[in-house]
């Protein structure tokens, strides 16, 4: 079951608390690219913060896509699409990975039937 507890790490830069979730992400850049599959480290309703092997330049406008498990959401999968601008890159000690930061710009959240007990 994934971590649910806010991140505290600068409380005073935040606007939006974020989530420590390690989920499977898809991230394309543009709509006609191939997806790229990444794990995120936390997510807000404002910025996510995950780790993959593709570097994007600061700027770069992303789409992204991840479902948020029936565990943290009453018993409901929830598909979320967003689109965002990366804002950060770090090097990860894992080889060939990095970090990166988005900004969220629009996103779109698709509610799925409710998981039965």
């Amino acid at each position: 079951m994934p971590a649910t507890q806010p991140v505290r790490e600068h409380p005073d830069r935040r606007s939006a608390p974020r989530y420590l979730l390690s989920l499977p992400i898809a991230v394309r850049v543009g709509i006609e690219s191939e997806s790229v599959t990444g794990v995120s480290h936390n997510i807000s309703v404002r910025g996510i913060y995950f780790t993959i092997d593709q570097e994007f330049p600061p700027g770069t406008v992303l789409d992204v896509s991840f479902t948020l498990p029936a565990e943290i959401n009453e018993g409901t999968e929830v598909f979320v699409r967003a689109q965002g601008r990366v804002v950060r890159v770090e090097a990860e000690s894992a080889a060939e990975r990095v970090g990166v930061a988005i900004v969220i710009e629009s996103y779109e959240i698709v509610r799925a039937k409710p998981s039965l007990p």
